[in-house]
């Protein structure tokens, strides 16, 4: 099961589903084939919200947003 941290203090932030981690594989831009993370900002994340992002995996990004305008997140698969 894919697993979200930050990427600054690899806090984990939660599990998500394989649908989750190719929702975002899919919706967010990648800057290699083996690239990992990504930066999201609340542009992007309402986005993400308008095109349908799973309640869960909208939970860990607001989470990990908190009350910043950017989050770097990166994810592993066990």
């Amino acid at each position: 099961m894919p697993e979200l941290y930050l990427k600054s203090d690899n806090t984990h932030l939660g599990h998500i589903s394989d649908d989750d981690l190719n929702f975002l594989i899919g919706h967010l831009e990648e800057e290699s084939l083996t690239d990992e993370d990504y930066t999201i900002d609340r542009m992007t994340f309402e986005f993400l919200k308008d095109q349908g992002i799973s309640p869960n995996l909208q939970a860990i990004i607001e989470k990990a947003l908190g009350d910043k305008d950017e989050v770097e997140i990166k994810y592993t698969k066990s």
